[in-house]
Parts: structure tokens; C-alpha cells; sequence
């Protein structure tokens, strides 16, 4: 090192670290053989604190302001031994500034798919994806636990370790809500709270906060989602007959588009979907009919028909007539005791005085009224 460089290492130092980045959590400030004289200036900006590390164990920790370094602000590196004047550093540190405003917008999902035992669709698998926020919490803790001797720390390098514990959580706290499938979307906010403070102490042993936690996504398998979409559209149409139509009609419209083309498994997959249409036309239908018959059976029959006889006029068959029709024609002298009547199940004729139904119409009828 030359004279000059020499000369300017031992003049008054100005420690401060004013960060260009996005991501840097730690940084260590660069000083020719650590050395820092009594005197030297130090600034800590706000969202920074600055750790100085001596020999290997923390001296002291600075919040934002402007400080003068000498050994009555550093009282535990007023024992260090060696201590001289002039040109020589009265002390030798370390000093690592620590980034402490909030990180957003940090990215996290399942890399792979997980399974939930669910009520309506049994056994599936999801894939979920979100967001979180974090802030160093406890500088000493993030040193001595992530940073150690590093120069430098970013987020990049801890997203991982971070991820995989969010994932672990995240799946227990899926399995431990219970909730159905079709009823996650409506309750993201719900789960976003429970994962961040189940997340919020495993985080803290790290020196870290976690401010936000949020799920932005839970993606159902490619094929159930297109079977919730054909259940959608077809409540949407709201006539199966309608919805079946349809899709037979596209069914065989790619049918056609296949054939003399070499596509004969798009044939056969073609008509194959058409089968099954027809199969559920069929079925919609037969239901139909089961309802239409339970309908019939639960309506109550309508009231028994009144007995009817035949009467005899003139040797002319005439009739049938119930008993309100026979009563008037008694009134009438049109029916007589003598008068011959039938019925269904009876044997014969027989006169309507010997006939009990027919005789009782006689009793109820007041006898003609005696002669002038």
C-alpha cells in the first residue's frame, strides 16, 4: 500500500452505507484492516441499524442518528487492549449495517402439487401460490442466526429456506381448517391470517417478522376444473337436454373434423362422448318419469263412482241412473215398486220393491195424497 493510501486510512473515517438495491438485508462496511480510529464519524440512516462486532462478539448495536466513536460510546472497546495514538486505530471492529424496513411483495408457492381429502371430490391435488412480508426484528439474533461472517445478504439467498417453511405450514394449516374445496376461494383472508401467525414465531427465531402474509391462489387439477366449469355452464343453461344437445352437437363436430385425417382415436373418443350424452338423456329422461309416477301415486283417486241401476220401461232397457235420478223419478210415478230394475252383478231383473237399495227410495217418499 502506498504512502498515500496509508496517510488517507488514518484519517478521520466517515461509516455510513447508503443502499442502491431493493433486496440487501445485511451489509458489512469495507474498511482497510477493520480499523477505526477514536473520533470517526458514524451515520445510521433511518429503516438501518449498525452492529459493531469485535474479535468475533458484538460490542455494541446503533439505531438511526449521527454518532461520534470514541471509547465512551463503545464502552466495551475501551478494554481493548493496545491502545495508542497518532496514526495508529485505537481500535479494531467489524461493522455490518442491517436493512430494517419491511421486504414486499416476497414470493412463495408449492413447487409441487400436495393432496387434500375433500367431502365432495375425495382425494385431489393443489398447487397454491402468494405473497408475504418480512423485517429484521432482532439484528443480533439475524446476524449470529443467517448472516454470520457473510459480507453481504440479500433476500435472494434466504427465499428458499423461507419458502420451504411456509409451504410445511401452509399445507398443515390447509389439513387443520377442514375447509371444503369449492369454499377456499371465499376464505383466503382467513387462512392468510392463521398461516402468518402460526408462521409469526418460527420467523422471530430467525430475528425476522413476518408483516403480511397473504394467499393469492389455490389452483385445482386441469380436469377437475374443467368439470366444475361444464357443471357451471350447464346450471348456466339450466336444461340438461339443452346442455347434453350441445355438447354431442361439438362432440361431433370434432368427430367430423377428424375423419379421413388418421385421427381414429379422436373418433372413438368423439363418439364415445356422444354415448355418454345419450346415456344422460336417457337417464334425465327416466327420472322424468319416476317423478311423474311418484306424483301420480302420492295424488289421492278420485271419489268411487254411486251405484247405478237399469230400469225397465216397456219392456225398453233405459238407465243407468243413480239413486237421486230413481228418487225423482218415484216422485214422478215414473218408478214403481213393481217397476223392474238391474244393476251390475246383479243375477236378473228384479222389481224395484225387491231390491233393498231401490225399496228403501219407496220408504222415503210420502204416499200420494188420499182422493178428493
Amino acid at each position: 500500500m502506498g504512502l498515500w493510501n496509508k496517510l488517507k486510512g488514518e484519517l478521520i473515517d466517515i461509516i455510513e452505507w447508503l443502499d442502491s438495491s431493493s433486496d440487501t438485508i445485511v451489509y458489512r462496511f469495507e474498511r482497510q484492516g477493520n480499523e477505526i480510529k477514536t473520533g470517526a464519524k458514524l451515520t445510521v440512516r433511518e429503516s438501518q441499524v449498525a452492529v459493531f462486532i469485535n474479535e468475533g462478539q458484538i460490542a455494541d448495536v446503533f439505531p438511526p442518528g449521527m454518532y461520534d466513536l470514541t471509547t465512551q460510546n463503545l464502552p466495551v472497546l475501551s478494554t481493548l487492549k493496545g491502545w495508542k495514538y497518532g496514526f495508529n486505530s485505537p481500535f479494531k471492529a467489524e461493522v455490518y449495517f442491517l436493512n430494517t424496513k419491511r421486504f414486499t411483495n416476497q414470493k412463495w408457492g408449492t413447487p409441487n402439487v400436495f393432496y387434500l381429502r375433500d367431502s365432495d371430490f375425495g382425494r385431489v391435488s393443489l398447487r397454491a401460490f402468494g405473497t408475504y412480508t418480512i423485517k429484521v426484528d432482532d439484528p443480533v439474533k439475524f446476524l449470529t442466526e443467517i448472516a454470520g461472517t457473510n459480507a453481504e445478504v440479500t433476500t435472494d439467498e434466504i427465499k428458499d429456506e423461507l419458502r420451504s417453511m411456509i409451504v410445511t405450514r401452509f399445507i398443515d394449516a390447509i389439513g387443520e381448517s377442514k375447509l371444503a374445496l369449492l369454499d377456499m376461494a371465499q376464505n383466503y383472508k382467513d387462512i392468510s391470517e392463521f398461516c402468518q401467525e402460526k408462521l409469526g414465531s418460527e420467523f422471530k427465531d430467525y430475528g425476522l417478522e413476518m408483516t403480511k402474509f397473504l394467499v393469492s391462489s389455490i389452483s385445482l387439477p386441469e380436469k377437475l376444473q374443467e368439470q366444475l366449469d361444464a357443471g357451471t355452464g350447464m346450471n348456466m343453461l339450466g336444461d340438461m337436454d339443452k346442455y347434453s344437445k350441445m355438447k354431442s352437437a361439438e362432440a361431433m363436430g370434432d368427430a367430423a373434423k377428424n375423419t379421413g385425417g388418421g385421427g381414429g382415436m379422436e373418433n372413438v373418443m368423439g363418439m364415445a362422448m356422444m354415448q355418454q350424452m345419450m346415456n344422460q338423456n336417457q337417464n334425465q329422461n327416466q327420472n322424468q318419469q319416476n317423478n311423474q309416477q311418484n306424483n301420480q301415486q302420492n295424488t289421492p283417486p278420485p271419489p268411487p263412482p254411486g251405484v247405478q241401476y237399469f230400469v225397465s220401461v216397456n219392456g225398453q232397457q233405459t238407465g243407468p241412473f243413480d239413486m237421486n235420478t230413481l228418487k225423482n223419478m218415484i216422485s214422478q210415478n215414473q218408478l214403481t215398486k213393481e217397476t223392474h230394475v238391474w244393476k251390475q252383478g246383479m243375477a236378473g231383473w228384479l222389481k224395484a220393491g225387491e231390491v233393498p237399495d231401490v225399496a228403501a227410495l219407496f220408504g222415503a217418499m210420502p204416499p200420494p195424497p188420499p182422493p178428493m
